[in-house]
């Protein structure tokens, strides 16, 4: 069980990292602003937790320890829901519309003599975030304003 955990973390990460940081994927897909939700709490969210532990230690004394260490761990958490939800999402099968469009732009690449493997009945959201990484390092901006 948490050798799955710790897989998903690290696909979430990999997809994070993966996954083109532009303005206007964002009207089709919830990751770039869940991706830049988890660039501000993954360095913010551990400063945040001592503080708040901190405070309430500061404030009420040793007897609030529990109750600081669940403040502190909620904090923690929240980027690692986020990776979680991300390294899900990666693996998770495309809908028939995105495989068909991944396709598309699969095959435009190909055409530019841009190696890029067209996705297959079982891809997944990291296939499409490898293609579109491609194609926006690579196609013009006139196409990406006919979307």
């Amino acid at each position: 069980m948490s050798i799955k955990v710790f897989k998903t973390l690290s696909y979430g990460r990999r997809y994070m990292k993966t996954w083109p940081m532009v303005r206007q994927l964002s009207f089709y897909f919830p990751e770039y602003r869940v991706i830049r939700a988890m660039n501000i709490a993954i360095p913010l969210m551990p400063i945040l937790a001592v503080v708040a532990a901190m405070s309430q230690l500061y404030f009420h004394g040793i007897a609030f320890l529990p109750q600081a260490f669940t403040i502190a761990i909620f904090f923690i958490s929240i980027p690692l829901q986020g990776l979680l939800w991300l390294g899900w999402r990666s693996r998770h099968p495309l809908p028939l519309s995105l495989l068909e469009w991944g396709n598309t732009l699969s095959t435009k690449l190909t055409n530019m003599g841009v190696y890029c493997q067209p996705l297959g009945a079982k891809a997944c959201y990291f296939d499409m975030a490898m293609i579109l990484k491609a194609a926006f390092e690579r196609l013009d901006a006139s196409y990406w304003e006919e979307l």
